[in-house]
């Protein structure tokens, strides 16, 4: 039998038919769908906004969600999908993990029936796009830091402060925005066209081009009070929507990293070197060993994490162990990939270089990986070593 570079171990033997055919779906989208629009978007540093709403007919938008229209998807199904996303590119997914776990997770989980009932419906179909406002520009690791604040006006709230490096930032209709208040820190929802709400672009980024990147900024915004989020007191709430968007990227990267190894093993059977294929050197055949060996143990990480998810048992610092390991190992086999393939792994017409611009912000988008690996220290330890 012939073993699968991506798939050593055969796991996917171990998938039911409908987590196989999610995954065959999303493949074929990306295939068929988003890579004919890939190169252009890269290049221009744009997303490719026709495709948003066929991703809410696949229903991939807060795919693991249940109910108002949500797919309800199992853990599994939902990982597959972040993987063949990125598997696309890191932009793609970085969408539909912000989309679905950073802006339709919360409402689901902390708003009321009529934030529910409002908003999720418009964001599922990809009619209404969501981002997430935490990150600020003093205060990123350290969430609890944050100056932008919202005092009681009436029944209102006014809302002040900023924040940076935001995903879907200039074109989200809806914003998932925390701030402190005198209850501790509070969610708020802040529509597109708010008087004293402004959304600007970040450009000139090397890295995730194929993705919208900005800032939000909040001037005595007045919000109503059936815009805040009703059960959200204290960081925990928004630390809580990170780890839903970090198994994603735990999953996610794994799809880069499989991407990258079928560059270079196609390339390298491929490229004559010294009148034979360059895939029969020693040095290359070890690259490729181990880039398959990291691959198949990530693999193993993520679905033992899904099991623990799908089993309600899953602790943040096991997510935490997942997201650093995949996305280190994904980052390693992009450079190792654009290493096989010399000079040509520097052009757009191979996927590589790409994968590890993007995979160089993943590496600490949503928590370092450092803070990361202190996360899974505080486990082992017992101590907190972040201060």
């Amino acid at each position: 039998m012939d073993l699968q570079a991506t798939d050593f171990l055969n796991l996917e033997a171990t998938l039911s038919a409908e987590q196989k055919l999610v995954a065959d779906m999303v493949r074929q989208f990306v295939d068929q769908t988003f890579r004919p629009h890939l190169r252009t978007a890269y290049e221009e540093g744009t997303f490719p906004r026709e495709i948003i709403p066929q991703l809410g007919e696949l229903g991939l938008l807060g795919a693991q969600l249940k109910g108002y229209g949500c797919s309800g998807l199992d853990s599994l199904s939902y990982g597959l999908i972040m993987k063949e996303l990125e598997r696309g590119d890191s932009g793609l997914r970085s969408f539909a993990s912000v989309q679905g776990a950073l802006v339709m997770y919360p409402i689901h989980a902390f708003g009321s029936e009529a934030q529910k009932q409002k908003w999720l419906p418009l964001l599922r179909e990809g009619k209404a796009i969501g981002c997430f406002g935490l990150t600020e520009p003093d205060f990123g690791s350290n969430p609890s830091g944050m100056r932008t604040n919202a005092k009681k006006d009436g029944s209102d709230w006014i809302l002040n402060g900023s924040k940076t490096w935001i995903t879907n930032a200039s074109m989200a209709d809806v914003a998932v925005v925390w701030a402190k208040t005198d209850q501790g820190i509070r969610g708020f929802l802040v529509e597109k066209g708010t008087k004293g709400f402004e959304q600007r672009a970040i450009h000139g980024k090397l890295s995730l081009r194929a993705s919208v990147t900005g800032s939000l900024f909040f001037q005595d915004c007045r919000i109503p009070a059936e815009n805040i989020l009703p059960e959200t007191v204290g960081v925990k709430n928004a630390l809580m929507c990170l780890n839903q968007a970090r198994y994603g990227i735990a999953f996610g990267a794994l799809g880069a990293a499989e991407d990258c190894l079928m560059e270079a093993l196609n390339y390298s059977k491929n490229r004559i070197m010294f009148d034979k294929p360059l895939a029969s050197f020693q040095l290359i055949q070890r690259k490729l060993a181990i880039m398959a060996t990291q691959i198949t143990t990530g693999n193993l990480l993520a679905q033992r994490l899904s099991q623990l998810k799908a089993d309600g048992t899953l602790q943040p610092a096991q997510i935490s162990m997942a997201k650093q390991n995949n996305v280190l190992l994904a980052l390693e086999a992009a450079r190792t990939a654009r290493d096989i393939l010399g000079a040509n792994g520097i052009s757009d017409e191979y996927r590589c270089m790409r994968h590890a611009c993007n995979l160089e912000s993943v590496y600490t988008y949503e928590g370092t990986n450092d803070i990361h690996l202190l996360i899974v220290g505080q486990s082992l330890t017992g101590i907190q070593a972040f201060t």
